[in-house]
């Protein structure tokens, strides 16, 4: 299964599972290369070998013999029917450029339909928009579920300095949304058209109206700043102001019967869509 996908190849770069012992190794060393974990948070080969033994997915990018990335994931039951939850993704930086994420999530798609699971499910950091547009914009996923510090206060990583609140995603396999967006067709929701909850101001701090939720029709929108690496690094409260707004708003929509269905992307912020859940509309 997943043997060689070939997804608008470029490079050199073939996908498939990865085998044996040496392989698996280099997927913990990519953990600690890619995220700054220490040894203690990293997915040992224990239970990265025992999962795909039980049916889970280990897929790896690589370059010749060389491991260059890697997708992680593992059987699921979500609300009582079965799902495959993709724990991990991970590429080196100098490959970034090369479409890999994309064909490592196309190949663990495929894998997992031939098992005839048809709904995968991951987190992110909503103020990661380069990782929103991919997960929306790219693959097609949907969200209705916010977790606060869904992996504590404290973790170690790096990328962990503004709490780690995540988006659950779901990532509807076989839908026409889906198959929509892996041929390229974007969504037709334009930004004029929904009332904002959160705007990024000139200062580039959050400005925040839940209010708008009472008053809101069909569509409401979440604007976050393209950049949120380096305001942390910069301004570090200001970061924490974002956080806390859009943790806020979200919640609430949520709450209030929204699903988060598409993120536009500009050069200065990113917006997230969200549409009113009703009988007569389907997001999976």
């Amino acid at each position: 299964m997943a043997e060689n996908f070939q997804v608008g190849a470029s490079a050199d770069i073939a996908i498939r599972e990865i085998e044996g012992i040496r392989e698996v190794r280099a997927a913990e060393d990519l953990q600690r290369e890619v995220w700054g974990l220490p040894d203690l948070d990293v997915v040992p080969i224990t239970q990265l070998v025992a999962a795909k033994a039980a049916g889970g997915v280990l897929l790896g990018a690589f370059d010749g013999a060389t491991l260059i990335g890697f997708v992680y994931g593992f059987v699921g039951n979500e609300g009582g029917h079965m799902t495959h939850h993709s724990h991990m993704l991970a590429v080196k930086p100098a490959y970034r450029n090369y479409g890999v994420g994309y064909k490592l999530k196309y190949a663990q798609r495929e894998f997992v339909l031939e098992q005839g699971i048809t709904e995968m499910s991951w987190t992110f950091d909503p103020l990661q928009s380069l990782n929103a547009h991919f997960n929306f914009g790219r693959l097609g996923v949907i969200s209705d579920r916010y977790f606060i510090d869904f992996y504590g206060s404290d973790a170690a990583s790096f990328l962990h300095q503004n709490g780690t609140d995540r988006l659950w995603v779901t990532w509807p396999l076989a839908s026409e949304r889906v198959v929509e967006r892996l041929a390229n067709v974007s969504g037709d929701l334009e930004p004029h058209q929904v009332r904002p909850l959160v705007k990024l101001t000139e200062n580039n701090a959050p400005l925040s109206d839940v209010s708008g939720l009472k008053v809101a029709d069909e569509h409401v929108s979440v604007e976050i700043p393209s950049d949120i690496a380096k305001i942390e690094q910069a301004e570090p409260t200001l970061a924490g102001e974002w956080r806390r707004a859009t943790r806020t708003v979200f919640t609430k929509a949520f709450a209030a019967g929204f699903v988060a269905v598409e993120f536009i992307r500009g050069q200065r912020m990113g917006r997230y869509i969200l549409s009113r859940k009703t009988a007569d509309n389907s997001f999976r």
